[in-house]
């Protein structure tokens, strides 16, 4: 049985901040709500109710609500109208397609002067001989009965024969209470029958089954095997076809039954329908499988790519400021708190909304100098990341345009045919060169080590040290 909790309540009173005491508007419509409860104490400063669309039997707790002024309770259950004098303000009820049998409980409304609408569309008391004038006779404040306007002339008249009008009333009530009566036994006779059955089938479940083992008996024989199955044994598709059918039956048996519209078998309809949730949300659970964790790194110790959340991304490099960029389009209307970035030294890591988005990094990064910034206007991502080793280039040298007062005279200007080559002095330089700021030793080659000859020696004579030998040629 669902009841009216204040938590329900709360949730439904977004638009007041979620308070109660002083809400003046409150819709539970199609919460399969069974009893009204709690709600004269709790909301004592109502004004508009909706319960339609709910299972309700009876109208009750509403006596307290001196402020209500419209109450909606269509597609419910009720067949009395009861409970609603203490509502002092009631300008406006609702009671479409309930199970309202007592045309003769109209008559409560007589208290509620302020009430100028009233719909019984749907209701057994409108097919009543008279039912529009005992209404419109029985409750002087009404201004419109089903919407439609209650004219001057309409009420004389409905007035004029109200007595012979309230027999044929009571006549018809007193038919009616008697086929509801036979038609509660009914329901409660079927409702005997279906827990047997149930019960005899949970019986039949639990006997004992073949258990695969297979016992030395002479008297067993082979099963007959149905037509059907033989039929069915070469063609697998149309086996899993007539079993469909086969377990589709007692649905299709239920929906096909006619029954009488009552507030019984709506409950009926209503628990079959809950039953056979619950059957589909089981068997959703059985048949769901645990899904393997994700693998972000293999057991060799390799860092996969993987995008969870197919989210459009841009890897860049940035070559003057030495930076790996990731442009990440995260989902523009999403909170930040629901991201979380982890940078390591090779690869990007990014949860967005617990699904993981990881990236192998081109180079070798900085994690604890990355920068994770998010755009306002389209919700990306861009995280900068700068790079451990990377190559330092020197500013460009700036181009300096002479002035014409600096300019140089004509006449010592001269034209130049082709191209021209001019030498530049390296010691003024203007731009400081970065690759000679470390002095550099000079090596000294280690070649194999070569023998030098000694030079000879010049030995000076003088005439007196010469002798001349006659014995000796002399030289031609």
């Amino acid at each position: 049985m669902v009841l009216i909790s204040e938590d329900l309540i709360r949730r439904r009173a977004e638009h007041n901040n979620c308070e109660i005491f002083s809400l003046e508007e409150v819709s539970l419509h199609q919460q399969d709500i069974e009893k009204i409860a709690h709600i004269d104490k709790w909301c004592r400063e109502l004004k508009i109710l909706y319960l339609q669309n709910n299972l309700i039997p009876r109208i009750e707790n509403v006596s307290k609500l001196k402020k209500l002024e419209y109450l909606n309770l269509a597609l419910n259950n009720i067949e009395l109208i009861e409970n609603l004098e203490g509502c002092e303000s009631l300008q406006k009820l609702d009671l479409t397609v309930n199970f309202v049998g007592q045309l003769s409980s109209v008559e409560s409304l007589k208290d509620n002067i302020h009430l100028r609408e009233l719909f019984l569309v749907g209701n057994p008391c409108t097919e009543f001989e008279g039912y529009r004038q005992y209404v419109v006779a029985s409750l002087p404040q009404l201004k419109c009965l089903d919407g439609k306007e209650i004219r001057r002339s309409e009420r004389i008249r409905a007035e004029q024969g109200l007595e012979a009008v309230r027999w044929r009333v009571q006549e018809q009530e007193q038919a009616y209470m008697e086929k509801r009566l036979r038609e509660k036994q009914e329901a409660q006779e079927t409702l005997e029958n279906q827990e047997k059955r149930k019960e005899e089938v949970s019986a039949m479940e639990r006997k004992p089954q073949f258990d695969g083992r297979w016992y030395t008996d002479i008297n067993n024989t082979v099963p007959k095997v149905p037509e059907e199955k033989r039929e069915n044994q070469g063609n697998p598709e149309a086996g899993e076809r007539n079993r469909g059918l086969r377990a589709d039956d007692p649905d299709k048996e239920f929906w096909e039954t006619p029954c009488a519209f009552t507030p019984e078998s709506r409950l009926e309809t209503h628990r079959h329908m809950e039953e056979k949730r619950r059957a589909k949300d089981g068997e959703r659970e059985k048949d769901k499988k645990a899904k393997a964790p994700r693998m972000l790194i293999t057991a060799e110790g390799r860092v996969l790519n993987v995008n969870e959340p197919k989210l459009e991304f841009c890897l860049s490099e940035d070559e003057e400021n030495n930076n790996v960029i990731l442009d990440l389009e995260v989902y523009r209307h999403m909170d930040t708190s629901l991201l979380d970035v982890d940078v390591q030294p090779t690869y990007i890591r990014v949860t967005v909304k617990g699904k993981t988005f990881q990236l192998v990094l081109p180079a070798e990064v900085r994690p604890d100098s990355s920068i994770a910034k998010r755009s306002q206007t389209t919700g990306h991502l861009l995280v900068t990341m700068p790079k451990v080793q990377g190559e330092v280039k020197p500013t460009p040298p700036r181009l300096f345009k002479h002035s014409k007062s600096s300019e140089v005279p004509s006449e010592k200007t001269r034209k130049v045919t082709g191209r021209e080559r001019l030498e530049v002095d390296p010691s003024k330089r203007s731009v400081v060169d970065l690759a000679n700021i470390i002095p550099r030793e000079k090596t000294i080659s280690q070649s194999p080590l070569k023998l030098q000859r000694p030079l000879p020696t010049r030995v000076k004579f003088s005439s007196e040290d010469f002798e001349d030998y006659t014995d000796v040629p002399p030289l031609i």
